[in-house]
């Protein structure tokens, strides 16, 4: 196990209570996952696991808690942490609890989080098409632009209260696509 002697005086100075459940909280987390590193994260102990943060415990005046990161505590439970509050040795999850959650993190970890399936482009108003086509060079950016930037557009000038703004939009729009430009050309970064 290797350890931060930070970690060793954060659990030095808790409270005279807290101090055995910290350590066996310490001695079961390494022992599931003992290529982790430690180290203090938010000013308790925590540990690391290729880069990403896998868990902690921490002290407080009364209670210590222990929290896998990313995983919400139960309804069951009181106080912040996955287990919710620890007031003696009695009230520590049990090893194979905590290797359920801790192992559970490592494969998010690993696989990486959860991607959002990406929008697919939006459709394009009758109005704007039509204009669009009339201007070969804002046609060309216009579908050269990713998806979000169509969308930006396009939620634009379709978001107008009045015909006379959502006009005035589409001719915005297209002066802007034949030059080149996305909407909001002056915030990109050169």
């Amino acid at each position: 196990m290797q350890t931060d002697p930070l970690v060793d005086a954060y659990i030095a100075k808790s409270a005279e209570f807290a101090r055995p459940m910290l350590a066996r909280l310490r001695e079961m987390a390494h022992g599931i996952c003992p290529e982790a590193e430690e180290s203090i994260k938010w000013g308790a102990p925590a540990l690391v696991w290729n880069g990403k943060n896998l868990c902690g415990f921490a002290a407080f005046k009364a209670h210590a808690v222990c929290f896998v990161q990313g995983e919400g505590k139960s309804d069951d439970t009181a106080g912040m942490g996955s287990f919710g509050k620890m007031r003696s040795m009695g009230d520590l999850p049990t090893r194979a609890a905590l290797a359920k959650a801790l192992k559970a993190r490592r494969n998010v970890i690993s696989d990486g989080a959860p991607k959002k399936p990406a929008k697919p482009p939006p459709e394009v108003p009758p109005d704007l098409a039509e204009t669009l086509k009339a201007s070969k060079p804002a046609a060309a950016t216009f579908a050269a632009l990713s998806p979000f930037n169509q969308r930006d557009y396009v939620t634009w000038i379709t978001d107008a209260k009045q015909d006379a703004t959502r006009s005035r939009r589409i001719e915005q729009a297209v002066a802007l696509l034949a030059e080149g430009k996305a909407r909001n050309w002056k915030y990109v970064k050169k």
